[in-house]
């Protein structure tokens, strides 16, 4: 049979009493993670950045019906940019995946930057 010693007890008891502690200063949200309001959808937006055609805006069906994008579509030049919104409310796209920016339109500019004008080829999923 093994018995606890004093310190692990002790440290049960702090670290339960600091989780409760961070709940109650958390606020119901943390405490009941899918009640949480959906952000709103972005703004639409349709322009001419560097030459390229940006267009952005809720998803009409697309290669993925907008599925990562929350049901928001970018394209440039036509081309469909597969965007996809984090759990932080930041917006990456497949050529931008590691640079997370606040919202579609700073995404679709920050590709056509890193494009340098290339054309956006189709992503093919097989």
């Amino acid at each position: 049979m093994s018995s606890i010693t004093r310190r692990r007890a002790l440290g049960v008891a702090a670290g339960a009493a600091g989780a409760a502690a961070g709940l109650a200063l958390a606020g119901p949200a943390a405490a009941a993670p899918g009640a949480a309001a959906p952000a709103p959808a972005p703004d639409s937006f349709d322009e001419v950045y560097q030459g390229r055609r940006i267009q952005g805006g809720p998803s009409h069906g697309g290669h993925h019906g907008g599925h990562h994008g929350g049901g928001y579509s970018v394209t440039i030049d036509g081309e469909e940019l597969h965007v996809m919104r984090n759990a932080d409310g930041t917006w990456i796209s497949v050529i931008n995946h590691y640079e997370p920016v606040a919202t579609p339109r700073a995404v679709a500019r920050a590709a056509v930057r890193e494009l340098q004008g290339a054309p956006l080829v189709p992503l093919t999923l097989t």
